[in-house]
Parts: structure tokens; sequence; C-alpha cells
């Protein structure tokens, strides 16, 4: 990658696969952008370049760079892959890109003392992962046919997409008048069956039909 390949990168601006940071000065959070491309469609990290898309560069990159790669290390679970490039914009200062791949492993989630928080990117933010976006990414590493029945609920779930379009959860346990971890698990499946198409937001997932 060159100089210029990266003030093309950056003038795209930030979004679903590229994040720009002016320095590692939080790695704890930023491994949260990484996760987050893993488990959702990969992307780019990019250590030296302003929030406004300007290849600005920092001091002592190598030093940027040790921090991070420290807490890719230490933070994330299972083991990250990715790619590094570094290079100098003049004498002093120089930028860092970490490419990251969508991962066969996922999910990743970050370590912290005895919780497991997994992140997914959500246009250009990375936002923690619902129970269950968790679940689809975990089952969806192996797929394989999903057998269910066609029954009462999933009936009431299909008349209500075919008038709304689409449905959270907790509108579909209400109108279902099911407990929470069972209409979770009933649109999980439908999920991991190609029925439903699930759309990670940052407040309420929503779900619609697949195609």
């Amino acid at each position: 990658m060159t100089l210029q390949d990266v003030r093309l990168l950056a003038a795209k601006g930030e979004g679903l696969r590229i994040e720009f940071k002016k320095k590692a000065t939080f790695p704890e959070k930023i491994v949260r952008e990484l996760i987050a491309f893993a488990n959702t469609s990969g992307g780019d990290l990019l250590i030296g370049v302003d929030d406004d898309g300007t290849v600005s560069g920092q001091r002592y990159i190598e030093e940027e760079i040790y921090v991070m790669e420290k807490a890719i290390k230490e933070l994330i679970f299972p083991p990250l892959d990715y790619e590094l490039c570094s290079l100098k914009i003049n004498e002093k200062k120089g930028v860092a890109i970490f490419k990251i791949p969508v991962s066969s492993r996922r999910p990743h989630y970050l370590k912290e003392e005895e919780r497991k928080q997994a992140f997914i990117r959500v246009a250009d933010r990375s936002v923690k992962a619902s129970k269950e976006v968790w679940e689809i990414l975990r089952r969806g590493k192996t797929p394989r046919d999903i057998v269910f029945t066609y029954g009462r609920k999933e009936e009431i779930l299909m008349k209500a997409l075919g008038e709304s379009d689409k449905i959270t959860l907790n509108e579909f346990a209400k109108l279902a008048n099911l407990p929470r971890f069972l209409a979770s698990k009933t649109l999980v499946r439908l999920v991991l069956a190609n029925v439903l198409q699930i759309h990670p937001q940052e407040s309420a997932d929503f779900f619609t039909l697949k195609g």
C-alpha cells in the first residue's frame, strides 16, 4: 500500500468498513472497532488520520503500533487475524493501517474482567452485539439445515411482517404473547434457516423477511 492509496482510502470517509484514529490513546476502546470489523464485513483501521480524513500522520508511529498490537493480543478472543501496513509521510510522522478480514472464528469479543462483549459494525459506528446477533454469529460458523415447525407463533410473525415489513424482538414477544427468551429463540432459528434477516441497530435490532 502506498501513501496515495492511504489518501484515497481516507478520502472515502468513515463508514461500515473504515475507521480513523488520530492516535492509539485508548487502545482498550479502539480494539472494539477491530472486533466489530471481524464480526461484520471486515475493514480498515487507519491510525494517524484525523476524523475529517486528513492524513496528518503521527509521531513515533512505531509506538502506536506496539500499543495496538499488545491490546489486540491481550484483549481480543479468539485471537484476531490482521494485516499491518506502516508508512512514513515525512521524516517525523507516519500512518499505520490495520486490515481486518471477516473472521471465520467469529464472534470475537473483548475480554473485560468476567464479561464477554462482542461488537458489530452499524454504518460508521461499532456497537455492542445483541444476544441474538451473538447467537447468529456463533451458530452461523457451521451452516447446516435448520428444521423448524411452522406453528402458531410463526404464523403470527409472518402475518405481522406482511403488514409492516419489519418487527423487533419485543414487538414479536408481545404480539405472540411469548416469553422474551422463546421469541428470541424463534427469531434466531428463522434467521439461520434463511427465512428472516436481522438488521442490527444501536437500540433495538429489527427483523425482515429474507430477500
